[in-house]
């Protein structure tokens, strides 16, 4: 007897062929080691959930995509050769049960820890401008024109050791929740006036740039998109988001990616809360 919803039939996504709709969002966990390496607990986690259905898609916690990126205690990375090893044996595990995996990238910018940025790179905060997270919070430098460039270029570097590496079915690009790609899109943060900010269209730039060297790097076909519009975790949401995430999002044609997941205006990092100031419709009608 049908009931009359499609959520738990196949679905084609890129080159894999799911078993149902449903998917394991990416859930940051804090099981590395100080050296950004997973261990064996992390991969018991992900070959236990890639075990419980056959064929479901478990997108990974954010994963940084270099050093200089920002970085937090114990989050994995994807830009050492002993983190990659240990990225492919989770790979191996997720695809031995029969399901399917993506990479999350993630730059974190201001929203990295300080002193662990200081001590494993010896540099400073760094954001699309010079505008903290929270007031009294830590003033991070504002990027230069070749830092920029260097960060684009670490995204490309990371999805292809991910996925010419490490065997990963895809990525998915980080472009949320206030984490550095946000903090180019958003104009709370984004206070420029170069060709990187001071318009919808510039401060759209930055996360374009970065899916042209995903794709570029690992194929359309493995590449997918993370945006929150509503979001103001970490003090990033716009007055008035809708403007600049359409043309975002508008601007994705170009690539042809995988998916876009958008986050509800409900959620606000792990918690539900009750904005109901936006919806994501405007999305879907572009």
């Amino acid at each position: 007897m049908s009931t009359g919803t499609r959520l738990f039939t196949p679905l084609k996504v890129g080159a894999i062929e799911l078993s149902s709709r449903i998917a394991m969002a990416p859930l940051t966990r804090y099981r590395a080691s100080e050296d950004h390496v997973h261990q064996d607990l992390g991969k018991t986690y992900y070959a236990q959930r890639a075990a419980a259905v056959p064929g479901t898609l478990l997108i990974t916690e954010g994963t940084i995509i270099s050093a200089k990126a920002g970085n937090q205690h114990n989050v994995p990375g994807i830009y050492t050769q002993e983190q990659i090893e240990a990225w492919k044996s989770i790979v191996d595990e997720v695809h031995k049960a029969g399901s399917y995996i993506y990479l999350q990238l993630w730059a974190l910018g201001r929203a990295a820890e300080p002193e662990v940025l200081s001590k494993e790179t010896g540099l400073p905060l760094k954001s699309s401008s010079a505008v903290p997270m929270e007031e009294g919070g830590v003033v991070p430098e504002e990027l230069s024109e070749e830092e920029i460039l260097e960060l684009i270029a670490d995204f490309g570097r990371a999805a292809s050791a991910a996925v010419h590496q490490a065997g990963f079915d895809g990525v998915e690009i980080h472009a949320a929740n206030g984490y550095l790609i946000d903090q180019f899109t958003q104009d709370t943060c984004n206070k420029r006036n170069d060709k990187w900010g001071g318009s919808i269209k510039n401060r759209s730039r930055f996360a374009l740039e970065v899916i042209k060297a995903v794709v570029n790097a690992v194929g359309k076909e493995k590449v997918g998109l993370r945006l929150s519009p509503w979001s103001s975790f970490q003090g990033i949401k716009m007055e008035d988001p809708i403007p600049q995430f359409s043309h975002l999002i508008s601007s994705l044609r170009t690539f042809g990616l995988t998916y876009l997941y958008l986050v509800e205006s409900r959620i606000a990092r792990a918690s539900d809360c009750n904005d109901s100031s936006g919806a994501n419709g405007f999305a879907i009608d572009l």
